[in-house]
């Protein structure tokens, strides 16, 4: 296996990308100038990063050019509604729908779920959304091809319709409302789904639609006369969409209308792996919902774990839980959180009363910015600290100094006089928390494990990613912030109570070369040997040494290290994938194997591995979500939802024919030799089709968009 790497002239650390609304127009100037540019600062909490994706083809486009329609053809998926031979037909002048159960419509998504997806090269760039007044779009993907712009003929899905449009109950697998993809007015038409202007490689939000009008429709609801208007409605439109393209000398295949005359209720007690959502409104569990399933993984990513004695670091846990329970002091940080150590020293100062504020607040990570931060504002982190760490010990600095071990906690024999002054104290349990269990409480854990253990901040920065497991996700500002207030911990701390200042300063100087490189964010670990990051991440290699990571996978992107740095890393240690711009034309596919072959060899050496591009959100993610689903086994959709919660506060953003080529992979790891779905002797069956996860990533990127 081919390894290159390029070394260069260091350039200056910036950090990840910043925000870039979902779908959002981008000129081509700006996308040429993002391009050049570094990864732009990220803000706080969750944010969906600009991904640049490259020059403007300028000759002839890498897309390969359509198929000859005889060879689309023969790919299109076999489907149990087509030819609708076996289905009682109701006519109404030119249009006809077709009468369907509930078992035939189970039956046929399952068949469906078990056919071949036509090839990439033949959907896109279709797909991406191609309106003939969308210049900057088309100009981008088509050029002179302009047969590119048509509907591929080799597309034959299921849309599952809800007459009333109601989904909060009564939801099958997949189905969407008709607003989605229906206007009404004189007549019904299908929806203009395609943007008219601004340029994008992740519409996911048109796929529901442009799903539907390469079809057969199924039309469900248990109010019969909605339904079936609605039948006759969707048939008209799809005879309108049909003229059009014959119009236009391009022949579709025909696609039907069909309408479901069991009721819900049939589905509930004899299909109920298709129902998502029964009739009184509560999720069923058997169809995977990405939304829940981040939160789920994200939930066992970052669930609360003891950083020091008696003190976790977590989530915030549901209230009147037994989590919620388990401690007696919860603080919680968020951008309202004030700094208010008086109300843990009071607690402390009157050890035998109930507590009666076990709640606290304290200001979230990033929202002390520097150089406006005052001196009361380190004091009161200070103070903060100090009297967590009594809390949790049972001290009072009152009683004296402690002794302590190296992790920081109490030396209490029975021989210490200082043991027994502190006998009768309560040792308080406490959660440091937020919502996510991560962001927020960044900052305080960190200034808390380096206070309560004695380690200077870069060293308690690193253990508590390495040692304690913990994934966290600082700001530029933390960086600066815990840095100037780093005297302070050590000089403070019990641990270092007999250290003299000299050798407090000795500590604080001695700091490792990685630290002056980072931003906050370390990059994302998605397990114990992969590494998620980007070109920041890349460029401090000393950082990936002292994290373990000794291999680099660099996916269009090269790291730029000073001189003799690569010979010391080992050039057969990073492997580099040339030539794949993230703009919905480049190919991944042919590189998932050599690169995976490549994060196999560090895991079987018991190494780790950074896989990065320029913002490690798109073309390394794919790579990444490639490798998940191979070596855990996973569909596309868990694994998209594995490595998205892992990611932190960097939204994963695969574009779509990175997505679909992903879906594809699946078929691949289903029919290999060997494989979960040959040993069990069934053929190999999607979790969920295309235009439902483009549908899902859409409606879970909503809530960043801005």
């Amino acid at each position: 296996m081919a390894t290159i790497a390029l070394p260069r002239p260091i350039a200056p650390h910036r950090s990840p990308s910043s925000i870039g609304p979902l779908g959002s127009p981008i000129s081509l100037d700006a996308i040429n100038a993002q391009s050049a540019s570094q990864c732009p600062v990220p803000v706080p909490n969750k944010h969906i990063p600009t991904c640049p994706p490259g020059p403007v083809p300028n000759n002839e486009l890498s897309t390969p050019p359509p198929s000859p329609a005889g060879q689309e053809d023969e790919n299109v998926p076999h489907s149990l509604l087509f030819p609708p031979d076996n289905y009682a037909r109701l006519q109404s002048g030119p249009h006809s729908i077709y009468r369907i159960d509930a078992g035939s419509v189970a039956a046929a998504l399952d068949h469906l779920a078990r056919q071949p997806l036509p090839d990439p090269s033949h959907v896109f760039p279709w797909f991406h959304g191609l309106h003939p007044n969308n210049h900057i779009q088309q100009t981008f993907f088509i050029s002179r091809r302009r047969s590119l712009r048509r509907t591929p003929a080799c597309i034959r899905g299921i849309t599952l319709v809800k007459a009333d449009g109601d989904l909060t109950s009564s939801r099958l697998k997949g189905a969407i409302a008709p607003q989605e993809f229906l206007q009404f007015g004189q007549y019904a038409e299908f929806v203009e789904a395609d943007p008219t202007e601004g340029f994008s490689v992740r519409n996911f939000h048109i796929q529901a639609a442009k799903a539907a009008m390469t079809s057969d429709i199924i039309v469900y609801g248990d109010n019969d006369v909605v339904v079936r208007k609605l039948g006759w409605d969707i048939a008209a439109a799809q005879n309108r969409w049909r003229e059009k393209h014959d119009t236009q000398g391009h022949t579709l295949p025909e696609y039907n209308t069909f309408i479901c005359v069991s009721p819900f209720s049939d589905f509930e007690d004899k299909h109920q792996d298709i129902v998502a959502v029964d009739s009184a409104g509560h999720p069923t569990g058997a169809v995977i919902d990405l939304t829940s399933q981040e939160r789920a993984e994200m939930y066992a990513m970052a669930k609360s774990s003891e950083i020091s004695h008696n003190v976790w670091l977590g989530p915030t846990p549901d209230p009147g839980t037994e989590e919620e329970h388990r401690y007696d002091i919860l603080v919680e940080c968020t951008d309202l959180g004030r700094l208010n150590p008086a109300v843990l020293q009071a607690i402390a100062d009157n050890p035998d009363e109930p507590i009666l504020q076990p709640y606290l607040d304290f200001p979230s990570s990033g929202s002390i910015l520097a150089p406006s931060w005052s001196h009361s504002e380190a004091d009161g982190i200070l103070e903060t600290c100090k009297w967590l760490y009594h809390l949790a010990h049972g001290t009072h600095p009152s009683s004296g100094g402690a002794e302590t071990d190296d992790d920081g906690d109490s030396v209490m024999g029975d021989s210490s006089d200082y043991s027994r002054r502190n006998r009768s104290r309560p040792q308080r349990t406490i959660l440091i928390h937020c919502a996510d269990g991560y962001t927020e409480s960044t900052m305080l854990g960190i200034a808390y494990y380096s206070f309560s253990t004695g380690r200077p901040v870069p060293d308690a920065w690193l253990n508590l990613h390495t040692t304690k497991r913990r994934n966290f996700f600082a700001y530029t500002s933390d960086v600066a912030l815990l840095s100037a207030i780093a005297p302070r911990l050590l000089h403070e701390s019990p641990v270092c109570a007999g250290k003299s200042l000299a050798e407090i300063t000795a500590l604080i100087n001695n700091e490792p070369k990685w630290f002056a490189g980072i931003d906050g964010s370390f990059p994302s670990r998605i397990t114990d040997y992969m590494y998620l990051g980007n070109l920041t991440h890349a460029n401090n290699p000393s950082l990936l040494k002292a994290l373990g990571i000794t291999q680099i996978l660099s996916v269009g992107e090269t790291a730029m290290w000073r001189d003799g740095e690569l010979e010391e890393w080992g050039t057969d240690n990073v492997c580099l994938v040339q030539g794949v711009q993230d703009n919905g034309i480049d190919p991944l596919t042919d590189e998932f194997e050599r690169c995976l072959e490549f994060i196999d060899r560090g895991r079987q050496r018991g190494t780790a591995t950074l896989v990065h591009c320029r913002v490690g959100v798109s073309r390394s993610a794919t790579i990444v979500i490639a490798e998940v689903m191979r070596s855990m086994n996973m569909s596309f959709p868990r694994a998209y939802c594995f490595v998205r919660a892992r990611r932190l506060n960097v939204i994963i953003q695969p574009h779509l024919r990175f997505a679909y080529e992903l879906l594809k992979w699946e078929e691949v790891l289903k029919t290999k030799p060997g494989s979960s779905s040959e040993k069990a002797g069934v053929s190999a069956k999607r979790e969920l089709e295309w235009g439902e996860i483009a549908r899902e990533i859409a409606l879970m990127n909503r809530p960043y968009a801005r």
